[in-house]
């Protein structure tokens, strides 16, 4: 039993530091696609013990996480040095091969990354370790005051009671963070998003049958536009909102609303340093759509989509070609005609299929293969900013990579006039740290640099 192996905490005294250790485990374990029984067979513990350990009640010592983590494939990082209060010497376990990068190269999303990286676990499990999903421990940085994902995060891991919302205003608040989202509001959005969570959840324990597999669905898009936001911060907690998307998500019985869970999940674990088994998800997800019907057939595109890029970023050319082919195939296939607002953050079009093949070229490092499809795009007639600024962002990598830096602070400049908030995000201020320093200089380039954060004065 876990019982020798870690302090039983009561759910009053769980702190945050403890649901966020909870929360990774069970993130992991999700991507790794296992049950809690089959967690518990290969560390050599119970199935309650394993949820007891994701709920946050049972607190694990080194011995125990250390069991966890390697059955995990997830990577514990010493801090000091020094044995565990658990009396061990804390030591680092191997990745497994899946999650080990194909090439030398730095991926895209390592680098990215690199910028912003917080000690998810410092001091969860004793003094000096810290178990993070993957890559090597950062320092820890503060958040800022006005950052929109602080009142989020503590959300996550207090939750605080709230009256039931009715329906209606779910319907009207989650609308509302979707065009947030869309119109790339982000501060906005990370605002709305704790009040609406505790509402809708609220809601959906406060009813039954159809109505609560409703209310689930209304749970579940609020997850994935928490976990879009907290994916472009490169905030750890997207693991948390992952997994509680697609578990509210499953609950609710849509399949729609699953495969949307699902994508923002695989996007995670891409994040995490585990391509192959994103793919493997979305894949797999993508298999489970029904292509005859409209929305389903077009949540399918956007799987494969998604999947093509994963696979890129893992270095596999050949799937993430064929990934994209199949993306196409089933756009082409939907009604011409169809209902606005299908999908609730990717819609699946032509276009869209333009904007994931530079993608993928840029992480495949062949993006001259990708100009032919970024030339092929009207930014103006991609359906939303949030949208508009991804074909800048992609645009500024492929001529970046292609040597060409005045294009790339073009391009740069096409996404802040649309989407401000968009150029301070830690992936595009990397990319501008670099084209600040390197060779030659670029009229406007250091002005740029100073308002989005990317040099100080």
């Amino acid at each position: 039993m876990l019982g020798r192996g870690g302090a039983l905490v009561p759910k009053a005294l769980i702190q945050p530091q403890a649901a966020r250790i909870a929360a990774v485990i069970r993130g992991a374990r999700c991507a790794a696609r296992m049950t809690q029984a089959e967690l518990g067979a290969a560390c050599g513990y119970s199935a309650s013990g394993i949820s007891r350990v994701e709920s946050g009640e049972l607190r694990p010592n080194w011995s125990v996480l250390a069991k966890i983590a390697e059955a995990l494939g997830l990577d514990i990082t010493v801090a000091v040095g020094g044995d565990h209060p658990g009396g061990r010497p804390a030591r680092s376990h191997p990745v497994p091969a899946e999650s080990a990068p194909t090439t030398v190269a730095v991926t895209v999303d390592q680098r990215e990354d690199a910028v912003r990286r917080r000690n998810l676990l410092a001091g969860a499990v004793g003094a000096g370790t810290a178990l993070i999903v993957a890559g090597p421990a950062a320092t820890a940085q503060p958040m800022a005051p006005t950052d929109p994902l602080g009142p989020l995060e503590q959300s996550l891991f207090t939750r605080p009671e709230a009256e039931p919302w009715q329906s209606p205003r779910i319907a009207a608040v989650l609308g509302a963070a979707r065009s947030d989202f869309h119109a790339a509001r982000y501060d906005r959005l990370g605002a709305a998003l704790p009040a609406l969570i505790a509402g809708a959840e609220a809601h959906r324990d406060a009813v039954v049958g159809l109505a609560r597999e409703q209310a689930q669905a209304s749970v579940a898009h609020a997850y994935v536009l928490a976990t879009e936001l907290a994916v472009k911060s490169h905030a750890d907690f997207a693991w948390v909102t992952a997994d509680r998307a697609l578990s509210a998500a499953h609950s609710s019985g849509n399949p729609v609303v699953v495969g949307e869970a699902a994508r923002v999940l695989a996007i995670t674990m891409r994040r995490a340093g585990r391509p192959q088994a994103a793919v493997n998800l979305l894949a797999d997800t993508a298999r489970s759509m029904d292509g005859g019907t409209s929305a389903e057939g077009a949540v399918r595109a956007t799987l494969l989509m998604t999947a093509a890029y994963t696979a890129a970023v893992g270095a596999q050319r050949r799937d993430a070609l064929d990934l994209m082919g199949g993306a196409e195939q089933c756009v082409d296939q939907l009604p011409a005609v169809r209902p606005t607002g299908e999908l609730f953050t990717v819609e699946a079009t032509r276009t869209q299929c333009d904007l994931y093949r530079v993608g993928v070229h840029n992480a495949l490092r062949t993006p001259d293969e990708g100009v032919v499809y970024a030339q092929r795009i009207t930014p103006a007639r991609l359906p939303t900013v949030e949208r508009r600024a991804r074909y800048g962002t992609d645009t500024a990598r492929m001529w970046h990579a292609l040597g060409d830096r005045k294009r790339t602070l073009a391009a740069l400049l096409g996404v802040e006039r649309v989407a401000a908030q968009e150029v301070r995000r830690p992936a595009l201020r990397a990319l501008t740290a670099d084209l600040l320093y390197g060779p030659g200089a670029l009229t406007g380039l250091r002005e740029f640099a100073l308002r989005t954060g990317a040099a100080t004065a």
